[in-house]
């Protein structure tokens, strides 16, 4: 599967030709380099390494700038595998840029949603709370109830929907379709949300 790397700019929102506003996210895509093409013979399995977005050289270890001399390129702050990269040859350097992507066609984007920090059930889980102060309880509306049996088992199971640590997970959505893409700046504009803030790197897929 063929993909590059990129930054999520922002939303925004296109009107389609019957007038109708179409909620969009904007992603700067690549240009990514071709880091390392691994091979079966080499490495036990075929994949393509691309690198995205450049950093400082005294920012880079030694084992760093080697990798990326050998690839004649300057160092760079993220890099992904593409297992199954689609059945080109490519070569080492190579550079990668949006032009890979059409309008109207579908493409998966990976990124990591916003991270809520420690949060509660009615926020992590959509529990609705006791809903009014009823019956004295003061101070349990947002609170979780009761969690497990007496006796027997006499514990928690787990996964048991409960406070805790929300977002930051890694999220894939997929069938995203491509309403627009602007190579010469780097942008492909796709139809709806993409997890992660503004600024945070993704993956889109094709």
């Amino acid at each position: 599967m063929a993909g590059l790397i990129g930054k999520k700019v922002g939303m925004t929102s296109v009107f389609s030709a019957e007038g109708n506003s179409i909620p969009c996210t904007v992603l700067e895509v690549g240009p990514c380099v071709v880091t390392q093409v691994k091979t079966v013979e080499n490495d036990g399995y075929e994949a393509v390494q691309i690198a995205f977005d450049d950093k400082k050289e005294k920012k880079a270890n030694k084992a760093e700038l080697g990798h990326f001399k050998n690839a004649d390129t300057t160092p760079k702050r993220k890099l992904v595998e593409f297992s199954l990269y689609d059945n080109k040859e490519y070569k080492l350097g190579e550079v990668l840029t949006a032009e890979m992507f059409e309008e109207n066609e579908w493409v998966d984007v990976i990124g990591n949603s916003k991270g809520k920090g420690f949060q509660g059930v009615v926020k992590r889980h959509n529990f609705r709370g006791v809903g009014d102060s009823t019956h004295g309880q003061h101070n349990r509306l947002r609170a979780p109830g009761s969690l497990g049996a007496s006796s027997y088992p006499s514990r928690v199971f787990k996964g048991m929907r409960m406070a805790g640590r929300t977002g930051g997970n890694r999220v894939k959505i997929q069938n995203l379709r491509v309403i627009k893409v602007i190579p010469e700046n780097n942008l492909v504009v796709v139809k709806g949300s993409v997890p992660g803030s503004k600024g945070s790197y993704i993956l889109i897929e094709k």
